[in-house]
């Protein structure tokens, strides 16, 4: 959080340490593929309460192309990261 560790000064305050274990609540209440609350994904009275719209990110539609190209060509793409550059 910007503070400046001194000499003889320990690397966690108290306040940091509450700070994360927090954290660790949150991340531990939700879903890692939707980042939805548990507790609300997962209640039976939600099953139709969520909506969704279907989003083209352009950048990940280039870069799949791209590893698609690789595969098609018969290329291995294990390991394969993309960099992606906005043209202007």
């Amino acid at each position: 959080m910007g503070r400046v560790v001194r000499p003889g000064e320990p690397l966690w305050l108290p306040e940091d340490r509450a700070w994360a274990l927090a954290l660790l609540e949150v991340e531990a209440d939700t879903c890692p593929e939707c980042r939805q609350p548990w507790h609300e994904a997962t209640d039976p009275r939600n099953e139709f309460g969520y909506s969704a719209e279907v989003i083209r990110c352009h950048a990940c539609t280039t870069s799949s192309k791209a590893v698609k190209a690789k595969q098609d060509k018969g290329e291995s793409v294990e390991g394969l990261h993309v960099r992606l550059d906005l043209s202007s």
